[in-house]
């Protein structure tokens, strides 16, 4: 491990818990809803993905901080100790977006290989950071029009606002993060091929998002929309 394994390690747990604090004293404090400090903990979560490469120099140390979110974001679910996060009704959807990051993550981020693929992985997190809380932030306060797929109710609002959040989120991640200082040894896309791949992928995610049961897109919609750009990059 090198010095910045080590900082960023440091870093990791003090963003994780401040982000956690932060969350926490704007429910209490100024009476933020549950379900707004949710969605700007997942966010915030979400976004410290861009942190971690550029403090770690080793994918396997980098992925220790979500990885150990893991289980305990288990314990904060299983015994509720965070209001700002978890609530009588939650499902464990941040455990699965610990467990997708991990797994995405360990997967593709090769910062040593002569080709990282880390930025088809960050795509896919974005899809899920940024799609999932405005779809559902769209759908809970503009959501009028509703449609249900098995146990799922979703709105057209917030499924919209899903495919429209994904698609930027994976199209400004494809077009700036290969080549840059994040991620130097990533293949750039032409602005063509990765506004392609964003709607294409966005699409799945998407559909996922609409049909995957209470919190379970979390890891639903990550997964498939990176297996998507996967195919994607290789035809």
């Amino acid at each position: 491990m090198t010095n910045s394994d080590f900082i960023g390690l440091a870093a990791s747990y003090i963003y994780a818990v401040s982000l956690l604090a932060l969350g926490e004293g704007l429910r209490r404090l100024f009476s933020v809803k549950p379900d707004l400090t949710r969605k700007f903990i997942h966010v915030g979560a979400g976004m410290w993905v861009f942190g971690v490469l550029l403090l770690f120099k080793h994918w396997q140390i980098g992925i220790i901080p979500f990885a150990t979110f893991i289980g305990i974001n288990y314990l904060l679910y299983r015994y509720r100790i965070i209001g700002a996060m978890d609530t009588e009704d939650s499902s464990p959807g941040t455990v699965y977006f610990a467990i997708s990051v991990t797994l995405l993550f360990g997967l593709f981020w090769r910062p040593d290989d002569p080709v990282d693929y880390v930025p088809i992985a960050v795509a896919g997190i974005m899809a899920m950071t940024w799609g999932d809380a405005l779809a559902a932030l769209i759908g809970k306060s503009f959501g009028q029009h509703k449609y249900q797929v098995g146990s799922s109710v979703r709105s057209w609002e917030g499924s919209l606002a899903m495919f429209l959040a994904s698609t930027t989120a994976i199209f400004l991640v494809l077009l700036f993060l290969p080549g840059s200082f994040l991620s130097p040894l990533a293949v750039s896309v032409g602005v063509g091929k990765a506004l392609l791949t964003a709607l294409v992928s966005a699409s799945f995610a998407t559909l996922v998002e609409a049909v995957s049961p209470h919190g379970t897109d979390n890891l639903s919609v990550p997964l498939v929309t990176v297996t998507v750009m996967w195919v994607l990059m290789q035809i």
